[in-house]
């Protein structure tokens, strides 16, 4: 009996206590609702009205994913999900779990209540939990200058929902943190990355940066394409040659150079960094690799432009636009990064990659896509040649570490990268001396299936035969005496029994925004 009474009271309290609660809701409430804001009496409830059905975040979304910018893409895509997550969990579960009445909405103006109330349960607020989602998914990989607006506004959203009269103070809270929440678990099975890699900056090695771009050489990668003339006036048409327009209008003084398809562009190169203070190279992660090559060689600083389909590296390095580019070299600053080389026994000069070096599966799909993608378009023909190159690719056999191993893909990172995977795409630092090697060795369709998915996405979780260990270099026995290697997406071939993958630490000067 005892236990019973003591049970009976220790409801009676948490009644009580949610009694106190409510009371101080609904009064919190009832001072919202009285409240007079001079000049939101018509804002508020028209935003509120946007965030029905997500439309106000879905259209961030899509301004967000029309951009240029990697992090403006991810924080689209990261805010879009947390909206999918959070939505359900408080329509579907949520309201119908508490059954929470609307408040009477008698203390509110009528000028604010312009459409007819919600019907559905109060508690939480779901226009609350999708703003919050949505706000607290940009923030995890959006610039503050993006995601304090969007936050702003969310709050504005929230806020309008109990200035309406839609809801309690409490249903917004509670609204808010289950958006939150729904964001922040996105990072349990896609990491969000850091905006910017770590490297190595000297505080005393500066580049005396020219106003107006003497002693800088830009070298556009001849793949761009050109433009058209009607007139006066150029049409861009690409973005290379938007980069070289906006580079030549700032840095007047600066060389142009644009190698016609004829030229070798390691010659070009070269020849320019020979007569160059700074080497300026537009173009994807294949260019700026071969200008690092002619930066290395001639010992002049790498300004990276990009202008290609992913620039990893100039990404990397917190320069995702020309204009960010432009910025890092009036500041001035410069960086050390690692080299990564590929050598081999047969003589032939060793072959550096900033990025990734791949063999097995991966270089039989580029040379698939470069051949359809002039007549189908680049996206389309990478779908096509992934499709028959796990249909009809041959494992390599290579012998590493003493055992023999059968390769569907091989990954070698110049450092570590942080995400899952076959194919990861961020890193932490590009300067740590290590190369992260991963391997998915032949077996069952299935993982041959799951690789290729992890190459085309780069943050999936492997099936049995992913081997994933970082060492400062690796070394493999070929059987065939021939290796097709893919490095920074361009193809070679190491003709040699013997390959080694080794690096330089803090080797290519680059330039690197002041953050």
């Amino acid at each position: 009996m005892g236990g019973g009474v003591g049970g009976g009271s220790e409801a009676g309290e948490r009644r009580g206590v949610l009694a106190t609660l409510g009371r101080i809701d609904r009064a919190a409430f009832d001072q919202v609702a009285s409240s007079r804001l001079p000049g939101l009496e018509y804002v508020l409830p028209r935003l509120s009205r946007t965030a029905d059905h997500g439309v106000l975040w879905f259209g961030t979304a899509l301004a967000l994913g029309l951009s240029r910018r990697a992090r403006l893409r991810r924080a689209a895509l990261r805010g879009a999900i947390g909206i999918a997550v959070a939505s359900p969990a408080v329509n579907l579960v949520g309201k119908h779990a508490f059954r929470r009445k609307r408040p009477v909405v008698d203390l509110v103006p009528p000028v604010r209540i312009r459409w007819k109330l919600p019907t559905s349960h109060a508690f939480p607020s779901g226009h609350t939990a999708s703003a919050a989602a949505f706000a607290a998914g940009v923030a995890l990989e959006a610039p503050r200058r993006v995601a304090v607006p969007v936050a702003a506004a969310a709050t504005a959203v929230a806020f309008a929902r109990v200035y309406t009269g839609a809801h309690y103070p409490g249903d917004v809270l509670a609204g808010g943190a289950i958006g939150v929440a729904a964001a922040v678990g996105t990072r349990l099975v896609w990491p969000s990355r850091p905006p910017v890699a770590k490297i190595t900056r000297t505080g005393t090695e500066r580049v005396t940066s020219a106003a107006d771009g003497q002693g800088v050489v830009i070298v556009v990668n001849p793949g761009a394409g050109g433009g058209t003339e009607q007139g006066a006036m150029v049409l861009v048409r690409d973005p290379a040659e938007a980069a070289a327009a906006l580079l030549h209008r700032e840095l007047p003084a600066a060389r142009l150079v644009w190698p016609t398809p004829d030229e070798d562009l390691d010659a070009v190169l070269a020849e320019a960094a020979a007569d160059a203070e700074v080497l300026a190279v537009i173009g994807g992660d294949g260019t700026i690799n071969a200008g690092a090559r002619a930066a290395l060689k001639h010992h002049v600083p790498l300004l990276p432009v990009p202008s290609g389909t992913f620039d990893h590296f100039a990404r990397a390095l917190g320069i995702e636009t020309p204009a960010d580019a432009l910025a890092a070299y009036r500041d001035g600053c410069l960086g050390h990064c690692d080299v990564a080389y590929v050598t081999s026994d047969s003589g032939d000069p060793a072959l550096p990659f900033l990025n990734t070096a791949s063999f097995g599966a991966y270089p039989e799909l580029v040379t698939r896509r470069e051949r359809l993608q002039g007549r189908i378009g680049k996206w389309p023909a990478l779908a096509v040649a992934a499709v028959r190159t796990l249909r009809d690719f041959a494992p390599v056999d290579v012998t590493i570490d003493g055992r023999r191993r059968s390769v569907w893909l091989g990954f070698v990172g110049n450092c570590a990268y942080g995400s899952r995977g076959a194919s990861p795409s961020w890193r932490m630092r590009l300067d740590d001396g290590r190369l992260d090697v991963r391997l998915v060795l032949a077996g069952t369709r299935a993982p041959r299936l799951q690789a290729l998915a992890a190459l085309l996405v780069g943050h999936l979780r492997l099936a049995p035969g992913y081997e994933h260990y970082d060492e400062g270099k690796l070394e493999l026995l070929t059987h065939d005496g021939n290796l097709r290697i893919a490095r920074d997406g361009e193809i070679s071939t190491a003709t040699s029994a013997s390959v080694r993958f080794g690096k330089h630490t803090r080797e290519l000067a680059v330039f690197c925004p002041q953050r």
